[in-house]
């Protein structure tokens, strides 16, 4: 079972992914864990991305699609896995389909966890993280018991630059320029398939589950 996860930034897909890779114990796979990973060991591409990292550069889409090729190779990756965050663009979703095909393989489903941008901006400009321990709430939907001080270590919190309602926009604008394109190009291909975001996570998963067969 090989997986992609699509979604907009706080449509929640990482949430997802990391319960689909639990419930059928396959590798959750996100492109910055494998840079971490990579980097930690000193291996070849590891260093490669570092220098360019060092350099606040992006990382080449090459030297990302070579990363994740070795990643997908791994032993651990034979039942399947589930891309999050990668790919981007699409070259990178042609350079992995290329890829796959010289191992024999290809992409099973792309799901695509749709949420307006109306709801993730107001979704996103809830959340607030303690100064302190980095613990993260939601003024909503996981409020802390008294407001503005966390529940854990009793520091002030904040509404992270992240999360504010212009850079959350300005990001929604660079994720539909982007990534639109990558919802067609599955389309086409007839692995898309789209679950309704805006639902509770677990109504999400439960729709995901049937999409995957139970």
């Amino acid at each position: 079972m090989r997986l992609i996860m699509l979604g907009a930034p706080g449509a929640g897909k990482g949430t997802q992914a990391k319960k689909i890779a639990d419930r059928y114990q396959i590798p959750h796979i996100s492109t910055g864990d494998i840079f971490r990973a990579n980097i930690k060991n000193g291996t070849e591409l590891g260093k490669k991305a570092k220098a360019y990292m060092d350099q606040g550069a992006l990382v080449p889409d090459e030297l990302v699609v070579d990363l994740v090729a070795d990643r997908v190779k791994q032993p651990d990756c034979e039942k399947g896995y589930v891309l999050d965050g990668f790919p981007r663009t699409i070259p990178q979703a042609e350079s992995l389909d290329a890829v796959l095909l010289s191992m024999g393989q290809k992409i099973d489903y792309a799901i695509n966890v749709e949420v307006p941008d109306e709801n993730i901006v107001n979704r996103m400009s809830g959340r607030r993280a303690c100064v302190g321990c980095g613990a993260t709430y939601h003024i909503v939907h996981a409020p802390t018991r008294k407001e503005g001080v966390c529940d854990v270590c009793g520091e002030a919190l904040i509404l992270r630059d992240d999360d504010k309602p212009e850079t959350v926009t300005k990001r929604l604008s660079v994720y539909h320029e982007q990534t639109q394109p990558l919802i067609d190009y599955y389309e086409k291909q007839g692995c898309l398939k789209e679950v309704d975001g805006t639902m509770d996570m677990d109504d999400v998963f439960a729709d995901i589950c049937k999409i995957l067969g139970e």
